[in-house]
C-alpha cells in the first residue's frame, strides 16, 4: 500500500457523530468486489438524493470543499458493522487521513490495514478544527506522520498521539503480508527444518 509520510491538502469538516460504516458506504454496493470504482459511493446517500441529484448541504458537494483529502468528523467515525469497503470508497474518493476525537475499533483496523490515516484528537480539539475549516478561505491542513503534528488551517498547530507499531505500517505502506515478507527467510528455516523433523506429515522421506 502507498506510504504516508507528509499530507497538506484541502480538509472538509463532517459536523456528524456516530456516522456509521452503512452511511460511509451503503450495504447494496457491497457486491461490487475490489477495484477502482468505489469513489461513487462514498457517502452515497448523504450526497445524494433519491433521484440522483447532489445534496447542496453536504460538505463534500460544496464547492468550497473541492478535492478535499482530509476529513475531521465528530465522534465514533466509522461505528456499525464490519464492512472493508467503508475504507475503500474513501480512498478511492481520495481521502487519506481521517480526524475524529474516536473511531469504530473495527473501521480504524481496517483503515490501518490499508493505509488511510486515523487520528483521534479530543472532542473539543477536533470541533475547533470544523470551526475553523468552515470559515477559512482555503480549508487546507498538514499532517505530518512522522513528526505527530497536524497545522490547522488558522495556523493552529496540533501533536497527536498514535501506537508505535501503527505508525511504522503507515508511514512506511506495510500491510499484513509486507510485515510477514519481512521474516521470510527465517520462514523459510522453520519449514525446511519443519519437514526434516516431521516428514511423516508431508509423505515423504526427509530431504
Amino acid at each position: 500500500m502507498e506510504p504516508f509520510k507528509t499530507l497538506s491538502a484541502t480538509a472538509a469538516p463532517l459536523d456528524m457523530a456516530n456516522v456509521n460504516t452503512d452511511q460511509i458506504f451503503p450495504a447494496r454496493y457491497i457486491r461490487k468486489p475490489r477495484g477502482p470504482g468505489y469513489a461513487p459511493y462514498v457517502f452515497h446517500d448523504l450526497r445524494f438524493a433519491e433521484d440522483g441529484g447532489a445534496r447542496p448541504g453536504f460538505v463534500l458537494n460544496q464547492p468550497h470543499y473541492d478535492g478535499a483529502r482530509i476529513l475531521v468528523a465528530d465522534a465514533n467515525f466509522g461505528c456499525g458493522s464490519s464492512r472493508e469497503g467503508a475504507v475503500y470508497a474513501l480512498q478511492d474518493y481520495g481521502i487519506k487521513a481521517v480526524i475524529a476525537p474516536s473511531f469504530g475499533d473495527i473501521f480504524a483496523a481496517n483503515a490501518l490495514k490499508n493505509g488511510l490515516l486515523t487520528v483521534c484528537l479530543a472532542t473539543e480539539i477536533a470541533a475547533r478544527l470544523r470551526a475553523e475549516l468552515a470559515t477559512a478561505k482555503e480549508p487546507v491542513m498538514t499532517i505530518d506522520l512522522a513528526a505527530q503534528r497536524i497545522a490547522g488551517p488558522g495556523g493552529t498547530e496540533l501533536g497527536f498521539e498514535i501506537d508505535p507499531f501503527d505508525k511504522e505500517c503507515v508511514l512506511e505502506g506495510l500491510n499484513e503480508i509486507d510485515l510477514s515478507l519481512r521474516h521470510e527467510a527465517e520462514i523459510a528455516r522453520f519449514e525446511i527444518n519443519y519437514r526434516r523433523q516431521f516428514p511423516w506429515l508431508f509423505g515423504a522421506a526427509a530431504k
